[in-house]
């Protein structure tokens, strides 16, 4: 390629001239390149501020993870909240440099026919964290509470009956050593409404 001053190349199909890549080596050159491309300095500045901090709180994860392995503790990571807030995701930015084996996701489907007759945490407890192990809920057995009243999978007393046990069963795993540690994520229904909609056109 001829050494051309006004010769175009391109990197990831953004055609720069040569003078352009001069002015990136330096900080004046780079923001005089940027604002010459009607690129938004501030977006940008903001998105590499969030990589930067997203990379420290990973290595702290991972550190986690380490700690949790080390000292054989108990983790139970709950995820709650509405449909479409984001549980999911969470939960995949949390393992994302994980070691496999010390940590699980547990996302149980409808109860079957036979577990509808068991007691209600009964199906949850098999799934509590062994020494050593970090286990994620993407939905727990605050269903009672969130999801199945609002879909008609319970009764009042039902409910009821629940609120009155959960704060029980959950002290029971902190007496046994159980860290358990609750999130909820909440969205407004416009934006719940837009990535419903975002969902039904995308292929995945």
């Amino acid at each position: 390629m001829p050494k051309d001053s006004g010769q175009k190349k391109k990197i990831n199909d953004c055609p720069l001239t040569d003078d352009d890549l001069k002015r990136i080596n330096t900080r004046d050159g780079l923001v005089q390149l940027l604002r010459k491309r009607n690129v938004k300095i501030k977006k940008v500045l903001d998105i590499l501020r969030y990589e930067d901090e997203l990379e420290l709180l990973q290595i702290q994860l991972a550190e986690f993870q380490q700690w949790v392995r080390t000292h054989q503790k108990r983790v139970a990571i709950v995820f709650e909240g509405r449909d479409a807030a984001g549980k999911g995701g969470a939960i995949r930015r949390f393992i994302e440099h994980f070691k496999p084996r010390t940590f699980r996701v547990v996302a149980l489907p409808a109860p079957t026919e036979m577990e509808q007759g068991q007691w209600y945490f009964q199906r949850y407890i098999q799934h509590l964290p062994n020494p050593g192990e970090i286990v994620f809920f993407d939905r727990s057995w605050y269903n009672r509470a969130v999801v199945e009243p609002v879909n008609g999978f319970c009764t009042s007393d039902q409910y009821t009956h629940f609120l009155d046990q959960v704060p029980t069963f959950e002290r029971m795993l902190y007496d046994d050593g159980i860290h358990l540690v609750k999130f909820w994520f909440d969205i407004s229904k416009e934006e719940q409404a837009k990535r419903f909609d975002a969902r039904r056109s995308s292929p995945l």
